[in-house]
């Protein structure tokens, strides 16, 4: 096959941007609510997000500023309590998942501005999507920022305090059945993918060489 080599360097961040997110996919999505220090709330999307660790049980998401190179309303609000919440948003939810990704002034709450409810969290402060089946009260380990100005990453490392599941989602081996869940997870540009069983298959992990 025929292989073209394209420098980062060479491109503005918004063209590296949608390459690199035209690249890895599908990624999942963490759905962040957030509380700012006078207690308003916060919900924003990010699909740059991912499992860390299991001892202590651990995600991580990363942040990027805005175009403009200001942090997002999620990052300052992390870095002032040091709690978050990731929800997960199934395909009937995606609507308004996506609805939350627009630019509301800081201080304006997401879950009134779209018609989602909140849900008291149990350890920390923000509050879940109560319609989310799937959340993780998280307090901060640590931000790691990665470069400076427009789009510059900043991974938010979180310790998972407890999940909260829906009971119809548990199978009795305690995992959540993936066949039922109806997750999905982002693409390039505009695109997005539902995990339906159709498009599922399983591979164990090898046992020998």
């Amino acid at each position: 096959m025929l292989v073209r080599t394209i420098l980062p360097s060479e491109m503005s961040p918004r063209e590296a941007y949608a390459l690199l997110i035209s690249c890895v996919a599908p990624r999942p999505i963490a759905w962040v609510s957030t509380c700012a220090p006078d207690g308003s709330t916060n919900l924003a999307p990010f699909s740059f997000f991912n499992a860390g660790g299991a001892n202590p049980v651990s995600v991580v998401f990363s942040c990027t500023n805005f175009r403009d190179g200001r942090p997002k309303d999620t990052l300052r609000n992390v870095q002032a309590t040091g709690e978050f919440v990731v929800n997960i948003a199934p395909y009937w939810l995606a609507e308004k998942m996506n609805q939350t990704s627009f630019e509301y002034e800081y201080g304006v709450c997401e879950f009134e501005q779209v018609g989602l409810t909140r849900a008291p969290s149990r350890y920390v402060q923000p509050p879940r999507v109560a319609e989310s089946p799937i959340s993780m009260e998280c307090k901060l380990f640590q931000v790691v920022a990665h470069g400076t100005g427009p789009v510059a990453a900043n991974y938010v490392i979180g310790e998972v305090l407890c999940f909260h599941i829906a009971e119809h989602l548990l199978k009795p081996e305690g995992v959540v059945d993936n066949l039922a869940a109806d997750f999905i997870g982002r693409m390039g540009e505009a695109w997005y993918i539902r995990a339906t069983p159709e498009a599922m298959f399983r591979m164990e992990r090898p046992t020998a060489g």
